[in-house]
């Protein structure tokens, strides 16, 4: 069940928290992960020898997701070096959180460029090779707050909205090329970014999670990894809640 052997993944932003979780779960499974990063090379160096002590191999991967010249011409490389590209998730992501009076244009351009375009750009080259080959996984991380809202997050809301509806084209678009597009909408979860949250705004969230807690990384890995087996192949177009009841 959930057998990846022989299959190339492609995780963005896959040096810590909850890409390096799905780097190392799609390596227990037996894909190949080629994980991206955009500037801590220690990190995805880190996530790499955890997929090696997983039991499987790859690379690392230095690219800008949101530079499409960039990411077309990585992503083309490395299928070549790999023989192929059969998962893509799009983990990289910025959030820039202010009231919406105290929004900058440049706070907005760069979320936008990062969460949106990055997710754009990495699925238009790695569909590109999926669809030759009639066989594809694209995977998105989306947020609790693209379909709930949250105050102080109206730049972050937005673009995390936006890549639900690019998920539902994206879907609509290469389904009939054997590539499904889904997305994982992770709620409160123990990463790096939430660790570094007043221990309030830890309660408050706790408290509005009907299990009782925040989620981990792996809680979505596992999520990630079903989208990306041969068992979720007649799923396209889904945003999978991985939030502990959030949102229902």
């Amino acid at each position: 069940m959930f057998d990846l052997s022989g299959k190339v993944a492609l995780v963005t932003g896959g040096s810590r928290g909850i890409g390096r979780a799905v780097s190392v779960t799609l390596a227990k499974a037996g894909a190949r992960v080629i994980v991206n990063y955009a500037g801590n090379e220690a990190a995805a160096a880190e996530t790499l020898e955890l997929v090696r002590q997983a039991g499987s191999d790859g690379e690392i991967l230095r690219f800008d997701v949101s530079d499409p010249e960039a990411v077309d011409a990585a992503i083309a490389d490395a299928a070549k070096r790999h023989e192929g590209l059969h998962i893509l998730v799009n983990n990289a992501g910025i959030a820039l959180d202010q009231l919406l009076l105290r929004i900058k244009p440049e706070e907005l351009e760069k979320t936008m460029a990062v969460n949106v375009g990055g997710a754009l750009w990495c699925a238009k080259a790695a569909i590109r090779l999926m669809m030759r080959k009639r066989y594809g996984r694209v995977i998105n991380l989306t947020s609790v707050v693209g379909e709930a809202g949250n105050a102080g997050q109206a730049v972050y809301s937005a673009s995390k909205a936006g890549i639900i509806g690019l998920t539902k084209t994206l879907a609509r678009e290469y389904a009939s090329r054997g590539v499904t597009v889904n997305a994982v909408a992770p709620g409160f979860i123990e990463t790096d970014m939430t660790a570094s949250l007043p221990d309030k705004v830890k309660e408050d969230a706790i408290a509005q999670t009907p299990l009782g807690r925040m989620g981990s990384p792996e809680d979505i890995a596992h999520a990630v990894l079903y989208l990306a087996s041969e068992e979720a192949g007649f799923i396209t177009g889904h945003v999978l809640r991985v939030n502990g009841g959030m949102q229902i």
